[in-house]
């Protein structure tokens, strides 16, 4: 995957104005750059699906320098992502359906309970899968018979990156909705409060990678530490041919 090649909605206001049906929303940011380059089903996901948004500014800086025709010019974060559309479906007349599949039930009580409050036009369904590293046939079938059932105005999905991205791409045809569809990992847990997003000044700055590798150094260093020097090695190659 090339990041010159990528055809990415680079902008918030692009993002408010998708059209209506069933679309596939992905985002990409350093750290599911590099899993890209080795995961071929991954890439494959990423370059597919309908959208793709720029979570992270430094896949925002780098893509007009290895010469992508049309750079994103602003990031665009899953968090960004979220709020737009959650704002448009509350703006929908009668009592529009969101569904959140993924998370752990405890998690998906918050949201529930938040979203209650933040949208009370809203019906929120949700559905918890097994916690494994691999769904069986049996997993999936469950998953999309749910899915099918709540037929959701909005479906959000959050299993961490890659798997969310590589679920969604692998039985998108079997989802029988005419919605957006957004893969957003973390948000669920920022949304829920389980998780804690930088402030306002770390996002402005490009540094909320840096807070949360501050936050979660265990965690978060091989991620930011490693990963961002893999990524500018991946770039280096990529612009050079190295």
């Amino acid at each position: 995957m090339k990041l010159k090649e990528l055809k990415i909605t680079g902008s918030k206001e692009e993002v408010s104005q998708l059209p209506k049906g069933k679309l596939l929303i992905n985002t990409v940011n350093a750290h599911s750059f590099n899993v890209a380059q080795k995961d071929e089903l991954f890439a494959d996901a990423l370059t597919k699906g309908d959208v793709l948004i720029p979570d992270g500014a430094s896949v925002v800086k780098v893509a007009r320098w290895v010469g992508n025709p049309n750079p994103p010019k602003e990031r665009v974060a899953g968090w960004d992502l979220f709020c737009i559309e959650m704002e448009k479906l509350a703006g929908k007349s009668g009592r529009p359906k969101v569904m959140f599949m993924g998370s752990s039930e405890r998690v998906l009580g918050l949201i529930r309970e938040k979203a209650a409050a933040d949208y009370p036009n809203v019906e929120v369904a949700t559905y918890s899968p097994p916690y494994k590293p691999e769904f069986t046939a049996e997993d999936n079938a469950e998953i999309v018979k749910a899915i099918n059932m709540a037929n959701p105005d909005l479906l959000w999905i959050g299993m961490t990156a890659p798997k969310q991205e590589k679920w969604a791409f692998a039985h998108w045809h079997e989802l029988d909705i005419h919605c957006h569809c957004g893969t957003i990992g973390a948000v669920f847990d920022f949304y829920a409060g389980t998780a804690k997003r930088a402030p306002l000044w770390w996002q402005e700055h490009s540094l909320e990678w840096l807070y949360r590798l501050l936050l979660e150094p265990k965690r978060m260093w091989r991620r930011y530490l490693v990963g961002n020097t893999l990524f500018i090695g991946n770039i280096l190659k990529e612009k050079y041919g190295w």
